[in-house]
């Protein structure tokens, strides 16, 4: 026992030796980075509660057409809650989904990535950005899509 105790001890001595000789060398300082993803804990970092909030939508036929499908897209003070972000709007207020959003405060603003399709159409892009501004009444919210506007097709924001 008494020389395992002596081992690590001189092991210790040595690797402390060792280190301070590096530590006489002069070396130019490594900058430290730091990157933290802030959306993962809003609340965290702002102090502010969530509290979830349930969309509406008023159909537009300039934009639903045959049928529109919208994917709510995460943006600060919100963040969508699993599958309750894609929601089919179709002809004759028809509708498949719901929106579902964790956000800090009521959004006057959002996006969804969008596409016309029918309901089970099988088509796996989507066209690109709708940016809709938001009515709310408590944890309700109300998207009018006649007042959305249409981004430009992903191809163009390259």
């Amino acid at each position: 026992m008494k020389r395992i105790l002596m081992t690590m001890v001189t092991l210790a001595l040595f690797t402390n030796g060792v280190f301070a000789a590096d530590k006489d060398t002069p070396s130019a300082p490594t900058p430290r980075i730091s990157i933290f993803s802030t959306s993962t804990d809003w609340q965290g970092l702002t102090g502010l509660r969530y509290s979830e909030y349930y969309g509406e939508f008023i159909p537009s036929s300039n934009l639903v057409g045959r049928g529109l499908v919208l994917y709510y897209l995460d943006g600060f003070p919100c963040y969508g809650l699993g599958e309750n972000v894609r929601v089919w709007i179709g002809p004759r207020d028809q509708q498949d989904g719901e929106l579902r959003l964790a956000c800090l405060y009521a959004p006057t603003e959002i996006n969804f990535t969008w596409r016309n399709a029918t309901r089970d159409a099988d088509e796996d892009q989507s066209t690109g950005i709708l940016t809709c501004p938001v009515e709310s009444n408590g944890r309700e919210l109300t998207i009018d899509l006649a007042d959305c506007e249409k981004g430009p097709d992903w191809d163009e924001y390259r």
